[in-house]
């Protein structure tokens, strides 16, 4: 197996962006909504500070037709703007995604994909 350990260099949002469309690990802070049905043992109306995969874009239209500018996009289409920027859960920083292992490449698509798998493994054909 290829060595899975890499360095991750963290980038303050409000000094740099990413290019678009790049895929990131973004820092991202805010409060979570309160919620006064759940009892006092949850994180309801507390500040957090998480680390979620997302990408970055200079253009992005949500479900609902509203255009975003300059944002990082997570999985479900939620768009978190940089710090500073009037949003309920704002990016502090951002850090490119390592390479695939064994590759140099974010992403392998088709049947390349088996191929980068087994490279990364260092063994043989993949069942």
């Amino acid at each position: 197996m290829t060595n899975p350990n890499t360095v991750v260099t963290w980038v303050d949002a409000r000094d740099r962006l990413p290019r678009s469309g790049t895929p990131v690990a973004a820092a991202i802070t805010g409060r979570y909504p309160a919620d006064s049905v759940t009892g006092p043992d949850t994180a309801s109306g507390e500040e957090f500070r998480l680390v979620r995969p997302m990408y970055f874009t200079t253009l992005h239209w949500s479900g609902d037709g509203a255009e975003h500018r300059d944002c990082f996009v997570d999985s479900d289409g939620v768009v978190r703007l940089p710090y500073g920027l009037t949003s309920a859960e704002t990016v502090t920083h951002w850090a490119e995604l390592p390479t695939l292992p064994g590759g140099t490449t974010h992403v392998v698509l088709g049947k390349d994909a088996r191929t980068a798998l087994r490279n990364a493994w260092g063994a043989g054909p993949i069942p």
